[in-house]
């Protein structure tokens, strides 16, 4: 079976780096999945979207990522985020918390922008936004 070399890297850390059969990202230009063999390209992260990585054993890491950017070359896949947290890991009531006060914030930038953090956080661990 192909595999792909698969990087994601966050400005704070190293998320996840290892083989995976397929990543699938939510872009500027709307969901991208990637198998093997995918043409090379580059593209923008959605402001808060979801990246899905299933690893060689079949299992879907779901990650939040904020910003960033996804390449796809001959030695794989980079994803390079401003911020990235792995579903496992985040705290659902802060994020929802989170949510309602971005919410109630009303049409400020900076409080949009917290509404869609929130909201991808929200559903990388599987809970509605």
């Amino acid at each position: 079976m192909a595999t792909l070399q698969v990087e994601l890297v966050a400005v704070e850390r190293t998320i996840w780096s290892g083989e995976a059969s397929m990543v699938i990202a939510r872009t500027t230009e709307g969901e991208l999945g990637v198998l093997p063999g995918h043409a090379p390209l580059l593209g923008q992260l959605a402001d808060g979207g979801v990246v899905t990585i299933r690893t060689t054993e079949g299992e879907d890491l779901v990650v939040a990522a904020h910003g960033g950017f996804l390449s796809v070359s001959q030695q794989g896949v980079s994803i390079l985020a401003e911020t990235a947290e792995i579903a496992g890991e985040i705290d659902v009531e802060r994020a929802r918390e989170a949510l309602r006060r971005a919410e109630s914030e009303g049409d400020d930038p900076e409080a949009l922008a917290a509404a869609r953090r929130a909201s991808s956080r929200l559903r990388a661990a599987g809970q509605e936004a």
